[in-house]
């Protein structure tokens, strides 16, 4: 009897090894924020937003580049390597290890992508953050994409788009990082200066020196259901002021009521917003 069930579960084994190799791990998703479970293809498909409660998963920087016309995109400036200038060392280790295996991880080189593209036609500038490359904190080459990104667009009289969404700036560059937020916000008056638009998107989860430079620089301000979009966070602030903060705190929608941003706008509508948005600044564009 014994080696009867030893062959039963022996053979149950086996057959449950075979259907597991079977079914891909990726072809469903749970969504973290109701627990439904989704078809892989059907979320993608719906721009990774939950179709039960409307949950916007996060989207990785090439992902995103999905916004523009297919075949659009031109990358720029992807020549630009982070260095190490002050030669950190942490107890985690060092900066320059981090950056190597982030970029092997990743496929990037940091943690922002630039370029040109259009959306329904139309010509933009776009710089878009990457959150798994080091959390997109804000280093040298992060900010001098979105600076010639910015400085791109005002030399062909076109829009930019940026999409946001870091941890703030980068430590291991010190105040290198912290110089980037001057940095993008002068370059931005020259792109006022040819009277082109800056859009800026703000996702989950944009805080520190991003939301407190550029980010917030823009002639409009959209933010993404449900992101958390802040300075400090949310325990940070409650520790220093010894209170408690309300439950929707640096939600999109408590910023969108307080004045911080100007609409809150499903992803599944971003691109006919965004293709609205571009042609009613299309008279200020000169012929380049």
């Amino acid at each position: 009897m014994k080696e009867l069930f030893r062959r039963t579960g022996s053979r149950f084994t086996s057959d449950q090894n075979r259907r597991d190799a079977q079914i891909p791990d990726d072809i469903w998703v749970k969504c973290p924020s109701c627990g439904e479970i989704i078809y892989q293809k059907q979320l993608n498909e719906n721009l990774k937003v939950c179709p039960k409660c409307g949950f916007h998963m996060r989207l990785t920087g090439h992902e995103w580049l999905g916004l523009l016309d297919v075949g659009s995109f031109e990358e720029q400036d992807n020549h630009l390597w982070p260095e190490d200038p002050l030669r950190f060392v942490s107890a985690q280790g060092g900066y320059a290890e981090k950056l190597k295996e982030a970029q092997q991880r990743t496929g990037l080189i940091d943690a922002v992508i630039s370029g040109l593209g259009t959306i329904n036609g139309l010509p933009l500038s776009v710089a878009v953050c990457d959150f798994t490359f080091m959390g997109a904190s804000m280093g040298s080459v992060y900010g001098e994409k979105v600076l010639r990104a910015a400085e791109r667009a005002a030399e062909l009289h076109v829009p930019l788009l940026t999409i946001n969404r870091s941890g703030g700036a980068r430590m291991q560059e010190g105040v290198i990082s912290l110089m980037q937020m001057a940095k993008i916000s002068m370059a931005l008056t020259r792109l006022t200066a040819v009277r082109q638009p800056h859009i800026s998107l703000l996702v989950d989860p944009c805080y520190g020196g991003v939301t407190a430079s550029y980010a917030s620089v823009a002639d409009i301000i959209i933010a993404e259901p449900g992101a958390n979009i802040g300075f400090a966070g949310k325990r940070v602030i409650e520790q220093t002021i010894r209170q408690k903060l309300p439950a929707d705190f640096q939600t999109a929608e408590f910023v969108l009521n307080n004045g911080m941003v100007d609409m809150v706008v499903s992803r599944t509508e971003l691109r006919p917003l965004l293709g609205r948005l571009l042609r009613l600044y299309q008279g200020t564009r000169k012929a380049v």
